[in-house]
């Protein structure tokens, strides 16, 4: 009679079953990752425009008129986003919001009598697409 063999380690069967687990969790994992950057960058955007409107306020105030460019304000935006202030007078003012890595989404925004930009269509709320 033979003793029992010890067994050690684990067979290719097993291993390629769990490579393939892997590879269906990975191919249901990465998809939900991309969404959830994609709600980031719209978040970012979005965030950075809200900043802009109250350093609008801000120079109104002192200033009897709306800043034409970012510079006026002395903003600094998040790393990569670009703030572009579309038109800005003594009546209102609108801007659009821009992120290389979340290209083609631009948020717009506007206010008071200044022209609704970039799919903005109510006042002081932002709108991406």
């Amino acid at each position: 009679m033979r003793p029992p063999r010890s067994r050690q380690g684990f067979t290719l069967v097993e291993l390629l079953i769990v490579v393939v687990i892997l590879g269906i969790l990975a191919a249901l994992a990465i998809p939900k990752f991309q969404s959830t950057k994609g709600k980031v960058y719209t978040s970012v955007l979005k965030s950075d425009l809200k900043n802009v409107a109250s350093m609008q306020e801000d120079y109104f105030y002192f200033n009897e008129q709306y800043a034409s460019n970012i510079a006026a304000l002395n903003f600094s935006s998040t790393n990569g986003v670009t703030i572009s202030i579309v038109e800005a007078n003594g009546r209102g003012w609108s801007g659009t919001s821009t992120h290389p890595a979340a290209f083609p989404l631009t948020c717009a925004v506007f206010y008071g009598q200044a022209a609704p930009v970039g799919g903005a269509t109510v006042e002081g709320t932002v709108h991406c697409q």
